[in-house]
């Protein structure tokens, strides 16, 4: 017999859980169904992902002609670029491609060009310096930032803030310096979409699954299924006993509480396999009879078993875009 849904109650949600400039929107819980992992949250609106900053040129005595790279399966823009000793910047630059370009097998990218060692190094720049400003009434982090001739991302990044937080008189807000080594951090976290809570989470994700030998369409999986389930962070409370990044249950056998909220075990068990800390309770990713041919949201649907299956497809280019920057 079909139960009809519940709605959890919001008492639990933690303030820190804040949507990041790339996701922005109200967050309006609606956790429901009988899934054996979890309740899925509500899926907000996707902002276009913006292209990364390229970093500035370093002074070159001389540089090598441009070569080519046929893209193989498998490949990512981050892989090709470390192979050839460039930076991802530089490929995506010289190819016309943005943060959210997907390559496919047989593309021939051109890997730009290298520069070579100079025989005389560049002086060192000043080191930039920060500031403080304190928030008085009628104050916005627009205004501030541009008050101080910086990015508001800048400042945002720069004391844990996203576009949804609110600031209030009192607040004593760090300004970054302006300079674009002071900007870079803040760039790679910006491109990808996500928060720095959100970044360390998918590079454990995407490091667990080179580990596993898990292929890039695995991980891509593996961290938009973490999107959907909890944003990418490592919540403490969800639909009924979820937790964890991926809202694994203990009364459905995916650990107890503290394996759980252990990052990298959940992460583990998720992907499955042969490795699986959990063993044969739980079925994960690498345990699905073909699931590397399943379509995205199936493929997930076939672990998380999620009273709304539909909702992991929407974040297929996102989390191949994060794999490409961060991978």
């Amino acid at each position: 017999m079909r139960r009809l849904p519940l709605s959890p109650p919001l008492a639990r949600r933690r303030a820190s859980a804040v949507w990041p400039a790339a996701v922005a929107g109200t967050i309006a819980l609606s956790l429901t169904g009988e899934n054996a992992a979890h309740a899925a949250p509500p899926t907000p609106p996707l902002a276009s992902l913006p292209p990364l900053t390229p970093r500035a040129a370093a002074p070159v005595s001389a540089v090598t002609a441009p070569s080519t790279y046929t893209v193989k399966p498998g490949d990512t823009v981050w892989a090709i670029a470390r192979a050839h000793g460039v930076d991802v910047a530089t490929v995506q630059a010289v190819n016309g491609l943005g943060a959210g370009s997907v390559i496919h097998p047989g593309q021939v990218l051109t890997i730009g060009v290298a520069p070579a060692p100079s025989d005389t190094a560049p002086a060192p720049a000043p080191a930039p310096t920060e500031r403080t400003h304190e928030v008085v009434p009628g104050d916005t982090v627009s205004a501030i930032a541009t008050a101080n001739g910086v990015s508001v991302d800048a400042v945002l990044g720069a004391n844990g803030l996203t576009r949804a937080s609110i600031i209030y008189p009192g607040d004593v807000l760090r300004i970054p310096a302006s300079g674009a080594a002071a900007s870079a951090s803040v760039a790679v976290i910006t491109a990808a979409g996500l928060d720095a809570e959100q970044s360390d989470n998918a590079r454990l994700i995407i490091r667990i699954g080179r580990e596993l030998g898990v292929s890039d369409r695995g991980i891509v999986i593996a961290l938009g299924t973490a999107m959907q389930e909890s944003w990418l962070r490592n919540l403490d409370w969800g639909d009924r006993d979820s937790l964890g990044l991926f809202q694994q249950r203990p009364s459905s056998g995916w650990g107890t509480p503290e394996q759980i909220m252990d990052r990298e075990r959940s992460t583990r068990v998720f992907y499955g396999g042969t490795a699986d800390p959990n063993g044969p309770a739980t079925r994960g990713l690498l345990d699905i009879p073909g699931w590397d041919e399943l379509a995205y949201a199936d493929a997930a649907q076939a672990v998380q078993i999620s009273a709304y299956p539909d909702r992991y497809a929407q974040w297929e280019q996102p989390a191949t875009t994060w794999l490409a920057v961060l991978g």
